[in-house]
């Protein structure tokens, strides 16, 4: 197709050069003692992935790793804004019928956490295989950013929905967590004809209620939690007061936070390891793993303040023409569009499943034992397992899409 181009990383050596003189002219705070993990970041562990990102991590390997995947840019208009060239990765499989699934990543993540799940759902074992669309977000990694405001969860999920119709994918499926499940959620409400059914690794949903989901509210009232649940209420609360401040920041005043974003890569580097080690499951990030995600932020087309930006789109209401995805709408049960979860203990938010069988059929669900936030990262196996067993011949969304 004409209008889709290959596309290839290549960071410049003077954005390099600029990146390294600023780590060596970063200003570190002081620390309090035994402030451990309470206080966010430890002084120690920035001191040291900072000395190593400066002196040792070589982005150009990390450069010619990625660029292994098959990647690409397209043009996409979303109503009312300005064109802006998208970056996917498009991994096609080999396997006659395979099933276009469109991965939705979030923040702080980006395309990358992809990248250990597409080999395996392309190849097809379990009897199902996949064609993998993977983009970067509008105003996140190689994507461009809009410049005018209102650009929320309706223009993420039209800018998604338009490129899979123009790889020639007119239904599909998708998979996502963060706000990978958010848009997602807006692509089901908006587009039921092109997408047949979603696959989260985020828990979503609220309490149900008599009126609304009676069925579910009397499992709620009379079923005990699982252990699963029993401890998902600790976890979201400690969530909920401990690591939402960002969430109020970015959601509030996404400028601010974006000066220091934009001119200071340890900044940057603080404010993303911090996630990184609070929402997994006792993942063995490395350097070079803190570093590449860190840099996918630093090097990112819109700048690294664009993607805290969404934050602010989707609790703010602008023109009804806009606004077609409000986030309570997004909670409410949508039909026609199959749901998927897998349940994974440390994740953000972690609620009972009669929370989240509020949302629509759902037709799939698994519980794990270890695993946080980022799925398809920390636990690619498991994830790839529950998405062929979802759509594999016996799942429930098996032939979701016509002839594949």
């Amino acid at each position: 197709m004409a209008d889709i181009k290959p596309f290839t990383i290549s960071i410049d050596a003077e954005r390099l050069e600029d990146l390294k003189l600023r780590l060596s002219l970063a200003r570190f705070p002081d620390e309090l003692e035994e402030a451990g993990w309470d206080l966010g970041a430890p002084l120690s562990d920035v001191r040291r992935i900072t000395e190593y990102w400066r002196k040792s991590y070589e982005w150009k390997t990390a450069e010619i790793n990625l660029n292994k995947f098959p990647q690409f840019t397209t043009s996409i208009q979303a109503d009312g804004f300005e064109p802006l060239n998208i970056h996917f990765v498009h991994m096609k499989s080999e396997v006659k019928g395979a099933i276009p699934l469109l991965f939705v990543h979030g923040w702080p993540g980006s395309f990358v956490e992809v990248t250990k799940i597409l080999e395996p759902l392309t190849r097809g074992d379990g009897g199902v295989a996949f064609d993998v669309i993977a983009p970067s977000l509008p105003n996140f990694g190689f994507s461009e950013g809009t410049s005018k405001r209102g650009f929320g969860f309706a223009q993420y999920a039209e800018t998604m929905n338009k490129l899979m119709l123009r790889l020639g994918y007119k239904e599909y499926v998708t998979q996502g967590g963060d706000w990978g499940a958010w848009i997602t959620r807006a692509i089901s409400l908006l587009y039921p004809g092109h997408c047949k059914a979603t696959h989260f690794n985020m828990d979503m949903g609220r309490r149900p209620s008599y009126l609304k989901n009676p069925w579910q509210a009397f499992q709620h009232t009379t079923q005990p939690y699982n252990t699963r649940e029993a401890n998902g209420v600790d976890r979201s609360a400690w969530f909920n007061k401990e690591g939402y401040g960002y969430n109020h920041l970015q959601g509030s005043k996404p400028q601010t936070i974006g000066y220091a974003l934009a001119d200071s890569p340890v900044a940057l580097l603080s404010w993303i390891y911090e996630k990184l080690h609070d929402w997994t499951d006792d993942y063995p990030w490395t350097d070079d793993e803190i570093c590449t995600w860190t840099n996918i932020y630093w090097f990112s087309t819109a700048g690294p303040a664009a993607s805290c930006r969404i934050y602010y789109e989707s609790r703010h209401i602008w023109k009804d023409e806009l606004n077609k995805a409000p986030h309570d709408i997004l909670l409410k049960w949508i039909p026609n569009v199959k749901i998927g979860y897998s349940h994974f203990p440390q994740d953000i938010y972690v609620i009972p499943s009669t929370w989240t069988r509020t949302l629509g059929s759902v037709v799939f669900e698994k519980e794990h034992e270890s695993g946080g936030h980022f799925a398809a990262y920390e636990r690619p196996d498991q994830l790839v397992g529950d998405l062929r067993s979802m759509f594999g011949r016996g799942g429930g969304a098996y032939d979701v899409v016509k002839g594949n």
